[in-house]
């Protein structure tokens, strides 16, 4: 497991296309993800242990983020040969253990993941309306892989914030996760 950092946000770039398959069998395309006031895209994986540390909130998370017609998707790119625990069927079981109320898909080629410049699980990259990036930070601050009591959930803040403005916070702490497993 090789820990990775995040790089600071790229204000302004804009989002990528995809057709990936999720784990309620269907594909899903950029258009049919799409929030009217913003876009979380979120690299993840079953095995990382920085994930399994933030999963059940980020869950809550996406739910809240309805409120503000914020859409979310998760996207898996990791190696499944050699990472048999990030597999599509144990992606399927992951998502129903973890209540997703978002697509889970997966990035088989690892495309869609250098499309974005995905480095590490988790790996959030929040998008305004007019599908601008304006958030790639952390969902929350963590010591040994545990929420520090009293800190705010910085991602939800800024993906509110980004639904109001239109602009992410100035600043942002990158995420820290397992890089991703490339072929």
């Amino acid at each position: 497991m090789a820990l990775e950092k995040t790089p600071l946000c790229n204000f302004g770039e804009k989002i990528h296309d995809f057709n990936l398959k999720s784990v309620d069998e269907n594909n899903y395309n950029l258009k049919q993800v799409i929030g009217k006031n913003g876009t979380l895209i979120m690299f993840i994986c079953n095995h990382c242990p920085y994930v399994k540390a933030i999963i059940k909130e980020l869950s809550q998370t996406a739910l809240e983020l309805e409120k503000f017609n914020i859409n979310s998707v998760a996207i898996m790119s990791n190696d499944t040969v050699k990472y048999p625990d990030d597999s599509y069927e144990n992606m399927k079981k992951f998502s129903k253990e973890n209540n997703f109320n978002f697509p889970y898909l997966i990035d088989e080629t690892q495309n869609i993941a250098k499309k974005y410049g995905a480095v590490c699980t988790p790996d959030f990259f929040g998008y305004n309306s007019d599908n601008e990036l304006q958030y790639r930070g952390r969902l929350r601050e963590m010591k040994d892989l545990t929420p520090i009591k009293g800190k705010k959930n910085e991602l939800l803040d800024a993906m509110i914030e980004i639904s109001k403005s239109k602009k992410g916070p100035k600043t942002q702490f990158p995420s820290m996760g397992c890089n991703i497993k490339w072929k």
